[in-house]
């Protein structure tokens, strides 16, 4: 059982280090694009500084997860080291319980604002996959898309805490 959890953590773990690079990616594309378009061609898009902003913001809740997972959020190492190892092993639980306790708040209260978000993006119009292909929408694109992260982020971060919990035991 042990075999199998370690081997789908790494899957997991893999699959989130590639949409980090890949929302980096794009952050980076979209701001040279945006700056190219504004001061070399003097004509910005208007959607530019919405998708990097986007881009942003799920990378840095993917990343969260990922530091759950790891251990490597900010912590008090310099602390830990001249403690006994049991007392540390306490500390480093207790924060790992407290990394949960913060993914259930992401997941509870995130379901309950995108449920709830309201308004559209002017600048961005949006598309739907169906049965008949990729149809673009005339609308614009809903506000909970982008908040659509923080449920998504809260159930990652969870999970990869209980990983790394489990594994310290």
């Amino acid at each position: 059982m042990l075999k199998f959890l370690n081997k789908f953590d790494r899957l997991i773990h893999r699959i989130l280090e590639a949409m980090c690079s890949i929302f980096l990616a794009s952050m980076v594309g979209f701001t040279l694009y945006n700056v190219t378009m504004r001061y070399v061609f003097n004509n910005p898009p208007v959607w530019g500084d919405l998708l990097t902003v986007l881009s942003n913001i799920w990378l840095m809740f993917i990343a969260l997860s990922l530091t759950a997972r790891d251990n490597e959020h900010i912590a008090l190492n310099l602390i830990y080291e001249k403690l006994p190892d049991r007392v540390s092993l306490y500390i480093r639980q207790f924060w790992k319980i407290m990394i949960m306790v913060i993914g259930i708040v992401l997941m509870i209260y995130g379901v309950e604002l995108v449920e709830g978000m309201r308004g559209k993006y002017w600048e961005m119009w949006y598309f739907e996959i169906s049965w008949q292909g990729i149809e673009f929408k005339e609308n614009y694109m809903p506000k909970k898309y982008a908040v659509a992260i923080l449920p998504l982020a809260g159930f990652l971060t969870t999970f990869g805490a209980i990983i790394s919990f489990i594994k310290k035991v």
